[in-house]
């Protein structure tokens, strides 16, 4: 579908919605399916929590109870034979995007997220986890209908705009969002002596909304904020804690004192060997 930007062009307007609706759903990945229904750092209520899911939903990455299953095991089982997505183990094009394809990973593992299972609105909607992503493309293509109708000088359609708004942002999301079980397990940098691979990288996580910062993570995963210091950019806790300024979230989880004690010696053992 990518590919009809050959014959659809482009245009300013649908290129500004794409990439908002890439920044829109990289957040509810990183900040809601991630840092919340898979590792809890955060609180928040019935209402929004079904707001992020849903909104997470729509990058078409399946349901938040199948993602935070999913995610689990693999930290369970980081750089394991077990682990599902180990580009270690099993290479680079399986950890990217192979695993995610192959159909013996489509069912959930209820067991893993009861604590996620026992709301209803969560279950149905990892049940019907296409009716998000279909209702977000058929809005991009009535928002391209409308503005070709009221606004024609700005140069798109509806088609345009479903396949820029759509298709390009969500392929931009998946990727995205795989480069970080593929890529930050072989580049970037070892805070922290974990027992898998995971490393640290700044252009993976201006890209991923903080992401990137995946030795940080897998030392203290219950942490809400990814990049641990002030210069670790981190665009997902920025917006975690804007939310929390209005309510919406709570009691935001921060790594404990031990854990920056612990990089404060690593740092000094490297500088004096």
């Amino acid at each position: 579908m990518c590919l009809f930007i050959l014959v659809t062009g482009v245009s300013w307007v649908a290129v500004a919605v794409c990439m908002a609706l890439y920044f829109i759903r990289m957040f509810a990945i990183t900040g809601g399916y991630h840092r919340y229904f898979s590792h809890r750092s955060y609180k928040t209520g019935r209402v929004f929590q079904f707001v992020m899911a849903f909104v997470g939903a729509s990058a078409a990455q399946k349901g938040p109870l199948w993602w935070a299953a999913h995610h689990r095991h693999h930290h369970r089982h980081s750089d394991k034979p077990e682990d599902l997505h180990s580009p270690i183990i099993s290479g680079l094009w399986w950890s990217h995007v192979g695993w995610v394809l192959s159909p013996k990973h489509l069912e959930t593992d209820t067991d893993a997220v009861k604590d996620l299972a026992k709301f209803r609105e969560l279950r149905w909607l990892n049940e019907h986890h296409h009716v998000a992503p279909v209702s977000l493309a058929v809005a991009t293509f009535f928002l391209g209908v409308a503005l070709n109708a009221l606004f024609p000088s700005l140069g798109t359609t509806g088609f345009q705009m479903l396949v820029w708004g759509f298709f390009v942002s969500t392929v931009l999301t998946y990727h995205a969002t795989f480069c970080i079980n593929s890529l930050t397990h072989l580049i970037g940098s070892r805070r922290f002596k974990t027992t898998d691979d995971s490393r640290n990288s700044l252009t993976l996580a201006l890209i991923t909304m903080g992401e990137g910062w995946h030795n940080n993570h897998h030392r203290y995963p219950g942490s809400e904020r990814q990049g641990f210091y002030w210069w670790e950019i981190d665009l997902t806790h920025y917006g975690l804690t804007a939310l929390s300024w209005c309510g919406l979230v709570w009691d935001l989880r921060a790594p404990p004192a031990a854990v920056y004690e612990e990089a404060k010696r690593l740092r000094h053992a490297s500088e004096q060997g």
